[in-house]
């Protein structure tokens, strides 16, 4: 098994598409429909099933695929081994974001690392937390950022970094409003089950907070009209002041306030955790337990709740 037949095989299990892994790996679909061809034939047995559907592993592709995500696994970790002994630290790193957090984040952590680290290059990932997983446990991705609650983990490490409440906004204009009460979190707080009849933004169905949101709506005895989804919590904003909606999303998402969107805290102050995850049992290198480390720093500062990451040597 060569590297790079390997990642060909591991990007068309990925994309369960010829032409879309193609396109990820800058060769052509019929360079690389050459290349699984030429394997299956070396080996003598279908690795994958084709049909309109796309590409999906033969019983024998799961086991090649299985051994293909060890062999990339222990290269990286070979890799970073040995970049932690060289004295000029040289190498790459894959890290995944969710779709809300990585451009902010990765632009105010990357200057620091980069003075610390400057020949370690980095490829950024913005994807879904369920989609992050997959990457991770395939060794795909080093590690990734990731928010959720514990019933959401998979088979995997995580390192807590902070907690994130969630928190209603409602059009300030609506009558609502003005059946809050005093609470002793930031915003007064205001019972959901008073939103029967209100229409909803909310982010994207894929995403962990959404059967999140839904929970906390259904315990208060409230089925979500849901008027539209969207993977960013500032679009959940930019909805509820054009008076249409209201939306549930993490406070810490909240960075633009308009005066006409009133915030407010839910009953018993909801939360999820954000974690640094990577695949349990893996070797973090020195460059990367510095990047989670500037990342835990950029996350707490002015949170409250705060929990230190555990990063051993």
């Amino acid at each position: 098994m060569y590297l790079k037949e390997v990642e060909y095989m591991l990007q068309i299990a990925e994309e369960q598409n010829i032409t879309r892994a193609a396109e990820k790996l800058f060769i052509t679909p019929s360079a690389l429909t050459q290349q699984l061809n030429h394997l299956e034939n070396d080996l003598g047995i279908t690795l994958f099933h084709r049909g309109r559907s796309g590409c999906t592993p033969t019983e024998a592709g799961e086991i090649y695929l299985q051994a293909a995500r060890e062999m990339v696994k222990l290269k990286k970790e070979t890799y970073h081994k040995l970049q932690d002994l060289a004295v000029r630290r040289k190498g790459k790193l894959t890290i995944g974001f969710p779709p809300d957090r990585g451009a902010a984040a990765f632009t105010s952590i990357y200057p620091q690392f980069h003075r610390e680290f400057p020949d370690i290059s980095i490829n950024i990932t913005e994807t879904s937390v369920r989609r992050q997983h997959r990457l991770i446990a395939s060794g795909e991705l080093d590690f990734g950022f990731v928010t959720l609650r514990e019933n959401q983990k998979a088979d995997l490490e995580y390192i807590p970094i902070c907690q994130e409440e969630l928190v209603l906004i409602l059009p300030a204009s609506s009558p609502l409003c003005l059946q809050s009460r005093p609470s002793d979190g930031p915003y007064p707080v205001l019972d959901p089950s008073l939103l029967k009849n209100e229409s909803f933004a909310m982010i994207y169905r894929l995403s962990t907070i959404y059967e999140y949101v839904e929970e906390i709506l259904h315990s208060a005895g409230v089925v979500p009209n849901v008027l539209f989804e969207s993977p960013r919590a500032a679009t959940i904003i930019d909805m509820v002041e054009s008076n249409m909606c209201c939306g549930i999303i993490p406070d810490s998402l909240s960075t633009r306030r308009p005066p006409s969107v009133a915030f407010f805290c839910l009953p018993g102050r909801p939360a999820w955790t954000l974690f640094a995850c990577c695949r349990r049992g893996s070797y973090l290198s020195k460059a990367s337990r510095r990047f989670i480390q500037l990342a835990s720093d950029y996350w707490q500062n002015g949170k409250t709740d705060r929990t230190p990451p555990n990063l051993t040597e």
